[in-house]
Parts: structure tokens; sequence; C-alpha cells
């Protein structure tokens, strides 16, 4: 009976283990996700029959893609993990930086979300634990866990834990300062959820204080309009600012209305990306939505589950989309 027994226990350690090893192991497997097409313009820019890879899973909440030429490879962030994540088609899947975003001795700390490439190719991030806008402080093929502080506070209090971020080709710095990275209210010192802009002299400018959940982040082709992302159930929108000649926002309203979609669909308005040919991509309930310009919805990439964020590659032959515990892709036009 012993014998018997364990066995069963050897037996049930080796299952878990396998199962543990293949958890985020490179998959090239299809979904049951798909693109449906709300308007033929749509079909410029992406195939009605174009497929949903999933690339790797098991995180605990993936977020943050970037594309980085100089590794062929999409980074991406796992928030809670403290963790930033490499997978190329080469490689397959590796994690690239450790900690990412919370570099004190508290390992409950969160980690990155948003990234992005400055003009020079150094990796930009927004760290949750750490409540900063950092700059990877080496290089992007020998990474290693050294930061410098771009951004930490306004009037001397401390961000909330900035979210997600845009660059401008002036190197002006955009990003969102939601409260989702703190672990209690208590350690918040800004009372508000800002945008936020920072020069490349470490000027902050506050841009609005009024949205009660501001996330995703991007500047349109011209420059000239900011999106900015809702995440807040009780208002599902996402907003439109043009900007003056200084870079802040001068006139402001909401872009598109989400709420009636919330009703049926998973997620919330989240990380957004423009694509070269001005539309936009965001995601939100469903999955990832496509907006033209003039806030036409004329597509949507359904992920099966709640969507993160996405990023293009260089050429914008595929987004990668950062879905709950997924990394997936979908080929373009």
């Amino acid at each position: 009976m012993m014998k018997t027994i364990s066995f069963l226990l050897l037996t049930s350690v080796m299952f878990l283990l396998a199962c543990n090893s293949t958890k985020k192991n490179n998959k090239q497997v299809q979904t049951s996700a798909l693109v449906i097409i709300l308007e033929p313009e749509a079909e410029k820019i992406i195939d009605k029959n174009a497929t949903v890879e999933v690339l790797a899973e098991g995180f605990t909440w993936a977020e943050g893609p970037v594309w980085v030429d100089e590794l062929n490879a999409v980074l991406f962030s796992d928030v809670p993990e403290n963790k930033i994540y490499k997978w190329s088609l080469e490689d397959s899947l590796s994690v690239y930086l450790e900690p990412s975003g919370y570099t004190g001795k508290n390992k409950s700390g969160s980690g990155s979300n948003g990234l992005m490439l400055d003009a020079s190719g150094r990796l930009i991030l927004c760290q949750h634990g750490d409540r900063r806008i950092a700059l990877l402080n080496a290089s992007l093929k020998t990474p290693a866990s050294l930061y410098v502080t771009l951004a930490e506070s306004f009037d001397g209090k401390k961000f909330n834990s900035p979210n997600d971020l845009h660059i401008k080709s002036n190197g002006d710095i955009y990003f969102t300062d939601p409260p989702y990275g703190l672990s209690n209210d208590s350690a918040r010192e800004i009372k508000f959820n800002g945008v936020y802009k920072v020069n490349n002299i470490g000027k902050v400018t506050l841009l609005v204080d009024s949205l009660t959940r501001p996330n995703g982040i991007a500047l349109s082709l011209d420059e000239k309009i900011v999106y900015i992302a809702n995440s807040d159930s009780k208002n599902v929108v996402w907003y439109r600012y043009q900007l003056d000649s200084l870079g802040e926002f001068y006139e402001g309203k909401v872009f598109y209305d989400a709420n009636y979609l919330s009703e049926t669909e998973k997620g919330m308005p989240d990380g957004l990306k423009v694509h070269k040919s001005g539309n936009i991509f965001a995601t939100g309930p469903g999955g990832v939505l496509i907006f033209t310009p003039e806030a036409k919805h004329i597509a949507t990439i359904r992920t099966g589950t709640r969507a993160a964020n996405c990023a293009f590659d260089k050429e914008q032959k595929y987004l990668y989309i950062t879905a709950t515990d997924m990394l997936m892709r979908v080929r373009l036009k």
C-alpha cells in the first residue's frame, strides 16, 4: 500500500512539474479569437480571416508591450510579478528584467507597466512599485535592473503609480497616473488621477486632473492630438485632447463612448496605439477596437479575454497584444 501511495505521489508531483514547466513556453497556437469587420475600410489594414496566435501564456497580468528592433523581439511587463519578459521567434520566451518596477526590499511591490523606446532607442518604463518614470540605465542587449529616475513627483508629492506613456518626437513624455499600483490609499499623496508631461530637463507639467481613471495614452501621427483611455466601469470612454504650441491640453472631449459595449463585453479601455494609417488600435470591451481618427468603430479583434495593451512591430505587419495571462499577435496588412 505504501508503495502505491508513493507512486501516486511521485506521479502527481511529476505531473504538476510538467504543467508548470510548460506554463509560459512559446506556443504558436490559434485561439477561438476572431476579427469582426464593422466597416469595409477596416479591410485595408486587417484581413477578416486573420487569426490570433497565442505566443505565450500563464502570466499574472501581462501589460505594456513594446517592439524592440535591436533585439528582434517584443518586451512586455508582468506587473504583479515585477518582471519584464522578452519573446522572439528565434529564442522563444525568457525573463528580460527582474525587478522591473519595484526595487525595494518588499517583494510584494508591483513591477513595470507601460514601456516605450525613446528617440535614442533607450527603454523608458512606467514603474508602479517605485511610482516613477524611469530610464533603463543598461544596454538593451545586456539588460540589468539599473534605473535612472526621470520623474517621480508633482509639487513635492509622490506620483500614484504611473501606468502608461507616449514619447513625443521632441522627447516630451506624456503619461497617466491612476492609483492601480498602490497597495492602499494611505500611501497616496496626490488625491487626483492626473495626466502629466515631463520634458527632457525633468520639468513635470500637470495636463489634466479631472479624469477618473486615466490609463492608456497615445499621440496622433501629427502629434496634435492625444488619445486617453479611461478605465472606469462607471464611465467607459476614450478622450481626445488637442495640444497647443507648448504641448499642453487646450481642448478636450469624449472621443468614443463604450458604455454600451461594457454591458456585454469583458474589459475596460486600456492601452492603445496609433497605426501608420492614423487609425487607433485600442484595447477595451471585447478585445482590441479599431477606430478611425473621426471616432468611427470599424473593427474589433476579439481576444476572448480581457485585453490590456498592444504594440506594433517595426513594419507594422503584426500587432502584439497582452491579454490577461497571455501574449498574442495578429497579422496586419
